[in-house]
């Protein structure tokens, strides 16, 4: 969809179209039949504009719970951040009554940020900033300014906090080590505006960020979905793995080093967002559980115990790696499928899932890992 489609749609004929598009359902089997039928009453380009946007409000349903009202592009859905976690990143800004949304798109956090407050909008993608206008009203966002330009020329007089999502998309492609604008021009925002938030791609490496700002990875449903920067003013701790739809929270704080001993019972695998914020040895310590190895993020214990942080699993079988063994282990307890975890080991997962030639009833979990740095099997299974 263009500017002009866009307008089409927003015209009382697009509105019109938009509703008897809805209303007759839309699946791929019966668009063409459908397409045919409209172009007789509705100019083709908007039929055609009317159609994908209702396609694409159906996939947004995932992550908006007002996706039937939205405007969207293709880019700008896959781009924009899911409604549960914009919201959960807007209460950060509670106190602060003028935010602006920087590199806003079709604006994903800045229907969480705006209502109840003035919001700027900014973003030099004018289709993309009209809908971000658009989408905010539809969650009652009543006083958003929108400025079509690049953000290191916007004028932020007045903006008491900020928050940036820079685009990592280069060629079509995500890119993970930079973005547009450079992470370093996003940090020193803080300079003019103390309060700044930064949304970053979950690979973002640890000493890309300040020591006096705030690391935060963000999970939905077990997917490690975003990570977030945030700045001495909303910092409230070093490091933060945040599990949602429930808001579960693990942060960082000293304590002993983790004991590295052979396994137990149970297998703990930790929620990629405790992975990726360096928070094992916090989850360890605070349910007595041990490393199996100095460097894999496998924990262990001889009790069960309850967390939403890690997956828990009971060890039937604990081996040193060799596939004969594993294959006489998986016959002996009649396995005949495999979930197959990998942390810290070389194995080929699809090369491995062949070779067992498993004929079994029973479904159980392989990991695969180290053990004091040598490479170990544990067959597993839910308690």
């Amino acid at each position: 969809m263009d500017s002009e489609g866009l307008a089409a749609l927003l015209s009382a004929q697009g509105q019109g179209l938009l509703a008897t598009v809805a209303s007759a359902g839309h699946s791929p089997a019966a668009e063409l039949g459908l397409n045919n039928r409209l172009r007789q009453r509705y100019p083709a380009s908007m039929v055609a504009a009317a159609l994908e946007l209702t396609e694409l409000r159906t996939r947004a349903r995932t992550k908006f719970d007002r996706a039937d009202h939205l405007y969207l592009t293709r880019e700008g859905l896959e781009q924009a951040s899911a409604q549960i976690i914009s919201a959960h990143r807007a209460r950060r800004y509670t106190p602060y009554r003028y935010v602006a949304d920087l590199c806003c798109g079709i604006g994903g956090d800045l229907i969480a940020l705006a209502p109840g407050r003035d919001a700027l909008a900014v973003d030099r993608d004018p289709l993309h900033l009209r809908m971000a206008g658009l989408n905010a009203a539809v969650y009652g966002a009543s006083a958003v300014r929108t400025r079509c330009e690049d953000v290191r020329a916007s004028d932020l007089t007045g903006v008491e906090a900020v928050f940036v999502d820079p685009a990592r998309r280069h060629g079509g492609k995500r890119d993970l080590r930079e973005s547009e604008p450079p992470l370093a021009w996003c940090l020193a925002l803080a300079e003019r505006i103390p309060a700044v938030g930064v949304k970053a791609a979950p690979g973002l490496p640890h000493e890309s960020v300040p020591p006096d700002w705030e690391l935060e990875f963000v999970s939905v449903g077990g997917d490690l979905k975003e990570a977030a920067l945030w700045s001495p003013p909303l910092v409230t701790v070093e490091r933060r793995a945040t599990l949602l739809p429930d808001g579960h929270t693990l942060v960082s704080e000293p304590g002993p080093a983790v004991e590295c001993l052979l396994p137990g019972a149970y297998l703990l695998d930790p929620d990629p967002a405790v992975t990726r914020a360096g928070l094992v040895e916090e989850l360890a310590r605070a349910l007595g559980a041990w490393k199996l190895d100095p460097e894999i993020a496998f924990l262990s214990l001889d009790s069960p115990v309850t967390t939403p942080f890690a997956r828990l699993l009971r060890i039937e079988e604990s081996l040193p790696w060799n596939l004969k063994r594993l294959r006489e282990v998986l016959r002996r307890f009649d396995v005949g499928a495999v979930d197959i975890r990998k942390r810290g080991s070389a194995v080929d997962v699809e090369d491995l899932r062949r070779r067992l030639k498993l004929t079994g009833n029973r479904r159980v979990t392989v990991a695969l890992t180290r053990v004091s740095g040598q490479p170990w099997a544990l067959v597993c299974s839910d308690p």
